[in-house]
Parts: structure tokens; C-alpha cells; sequence
């Protein structure tokens, strides 16, 4: 449910970018970001930076295609919404708050946020969301300097960079957690010193 609600806007923003104006898309999916963030707050849970920073992004670029440029084109839109996500992950790394951490503490007990590699996993997973964040970058930038590229190439490039992403989200975890059960595990009473 988390990561559904995490990428309900960006997710809604690439669907609507096909089927209607910009500006819609834009104001759309701050409109969703903004629900996102209410349903948090509802459920007793924190703002987040992604949620927050995300609302500011898609309004501050739909002000400026609304108000600014109406005939900037879909791949700058694109690239615009992809940099100023990649800002605030890179923001949230840099003050060494991960932008998954504030996730990832609301979804664990108090004992595990508090092993020592828990800050390094939210930290790697929050860089595998930066890569995502580049990828998707280089994919517009592509499709705005290389005109011939068609339009599912950039699109193509985003969904497999973020499902990606997304997919190793949930498998970093449970690799984690399987490798400190191996590393804590108490060995077999004959593997003791003095047993044998």
C-alpha cells in the first residue's frame, strides 16, 4: 500500500501527460500528491520530504507552463518534474535523512530501526531511487536533443528504471534481513567450541 501511494502521482502524471494537457497532468498530480500526504497525516503518520517536495515541484512547474511557457513541450515537463524529484532525493542524502528512511521507520518496530545497518539499507535504497531518478533524466534529455527517438523510448526508459527501483525496494529488505539472520544465528550446539 505504502510504495502504491508513494507512486500514485508519478504514476498518474505519466498517464495523464498522454491523454491530457499539461497543466492538467501537472495540477493532477499534486492534487494526488497532496491526498497522499492527507492520508498520512489522517493516519497519525509524518509528512514526508518526497511527498512534500513532490507537491511543490508538479505546482511550481504547472505555474510556470500555466503562466510562463503553455507551449513548453512534454520531454522538458518531463525532465523539469524528474530533476526537481532527483533534487530532493539528492537533498535528503546529503542531510543524511534518506528519503526512504521516514518510510521505512513507520513500517518497522523500534528494535530494528535501530540496528546499525538499518541507516545504510534506507541509504541504498534511496540511491537506487536517484539512479531511477538519472535514468529517466538521460531518457528525456534523449528524447528532447535526438527528435527523431520516438515517444515510447523516453516512456519505456522511465517504467523500467522505476519499476526497477520499486522491485528493489522490497527485495533489499528481505536480503537484509535474511543476511543478519544468518550473521546472528546461534550455531548448532555441536558447531560449539568443546562439544565434540
Amino acid at each position: 500500500m505504502t510504495i502504491f501511494l508513494i507512486l500514485a502521482p508519478f504514476g498518474s502524471f505519466a498517464l495523464l501527460m498522454l491523454v491530457a494537457s499539461t497543466e492538467i497532468a501537472l495540477f493532477a498530480s499534486a492534487a494526488i500528491c497532496l491526498a497522499a500526504v492527507a492520508i498520512d497525516v489522517a493516519r497519525g503518520r509524518s509528512v514526508k520530504i518526497l511527498g512534500a517536495g513532490s507537491i511543490v515541484v508538479f505546482s511550481g512547474i504547472g505555474a510556470y507552463v500555466a503562466l510562463v511557457d503553455p507551449n513548453l513541450s512534454q520531454s522538458a515537463v518531463r525532465l523539469a518534474v524528474d530533476v526537481g524529484v532527483l533534487a530532493i532525493s539528492l537533498a535528503s542524502l546529503m542531510l543524511r535523512k534518506p528519503f526512504v528512511l521516514q518510510y521505512a521507520l513507520e513500517e518497522v518496530d523500534a528494535e530494528t530501526a535501530k540496528l546499525p545497518d538499518f541507516l545504510k539499507a534506507t541509504t541504498i535504497i534511496t540511491w537506487a531511487w536517484t539512479g531511477a531518478c538519472v535514468l529517466m533524466i538521460i531518457g528525456n534529455v534523449l528524447t528532447i536533443y535526438l527528435p527523431g527517438l520516438p515517444l515510447w523510448f523516453g516512456l519505456v526508459i522511465a517504467f523500467a528504471a522505476r519499476n526497477s527501483a520499486a522491485y528493489f525496494t522490497t527485495w533489499y529488505p528481505q536480503y537484509c534481513k535474511a543476511k543478519s539472520a544468518t550473521r546472528y544465528a546461534t550455531p548448532p550446539a555441536n558447531a560449539l567450541p568443546g562439544t565434540n
